[in-house]
């Protein structure tokens, strides 16, 4: 997708943090962009201040996303790119966790996503000038961090389900494609996504917000969440399936994958005759 001018896009988390830095990109780059969040009072002042239309939406709703995709069809008449970028990450050990902890990461980073494919799929195949999606998955995915379960699994899972979704478009020789995010350490508001978390399911949790001082080693490098919507930016127009965020972990992605190929030539079945 190389002319991005006159897109219409549309980032779910898009008042803050990473989904805000992306859709500030697409609207430098003459986009039109929608901004959906749970967070109706930063939505309008986002939305006012970079200009965007904003549409509070809760993505573990499946009907609050059908409205939102009614909402931009009736404004705009079409949508051109999904990102998929919703997201909480509060960390806790998983022998302390409660079902009701796995079930609220679960639902907004994996089927917050789901939802955004489920409803937008139809929507960008039938668009005649094509469509994309850019998944926000994480880091996380490649290089699991200790106490953070829900999010590692919940992200390994949208890493996978886009792979899965671009080789199904593949096939099926569609005018769609997809890139997933899998962004680094980023200043972003998920460090406390606890403010967000409903009512009903707060009784038992033993999920904490993310304390940096503690947690985070002194040489990691925090990315700007503008920078990142210019790496998704580009990713988009390169048709690039991966938009990579630090790429000073190369080495560690390295010696993931080289323990996955000498485990493979370990344990070679021999096939017999």
């Amino acid at each position: 997708m190389h002319d991005l001018e006159g897109r219409v896009v549309v980032v779910t988390g898009g008042a803050s943090g990473i989904g805000r830095g992306i859709a500030e990109e697409f609207i430098a780059q003459g986009c039109r962009v929608i901004i959906a969040d749970i967070e109706r009072t930063t939505l309008e002042s986002t939305a006012a201040e970079i200009g965007a239309l904003g549409v509070q939406c809760d993505v573990t709703d499946p009907d609050s996303v059908g409205a939102l995709a009614r909402r931009i069809i009736a404004e705009f008449g079409r949508v051109d790119i999904v990102c998929n970028n919703a997201g909480v990450g509060p960390r806790g050990p998983m022998a302390d966790l409660s079902l009701k902890d796995w079930k609220w990461i679960l639902d907004v980073n994996l089927w917050g996503v789901i939802h955004g494919i489920h409803e937008f799929l139809p929507l960008l195949k039938a668009n005649p000038d094509g469509g994309w999606f850019v998944n926000t998955a994480s880091v996380a995915a490649l290089l699991p961090p200790k106490f953070y379960g829900p999010y590692v699994a919940s992200k390994a899972a949208v890493l996978g389900l886009s792979d899965v979704l671009q080789r199904e478009l593949d096939v099926e020789e569609a005018s769609v494609g997809v890139t997933v995010l899998c962004p680094g350490p980023v200043r972003t508001n998920i460090m406390n996504s606890l403010r967000n978390r409903p009512e009903d399911q707060v009784e038992g949790a033993a999920l904490k917000d993310h304390d940096i001082a503690l947690t985070v080693p002194d040489d990691w490098r925090f990315a700007n969440p503008r920078d990142v919507g210019v790496i998704v930016s580009r990713a988009v127009r390169n048709g690039d399936f991966y938009a990579i965020t630090h790429p000073e972990w190369i080495d560690q992605i390295t010696t993931r994958s080289t323990a996955l190929e000498d485990a493979y030539r370990r344990y070679e079945i021999t096939h017999a005759d």
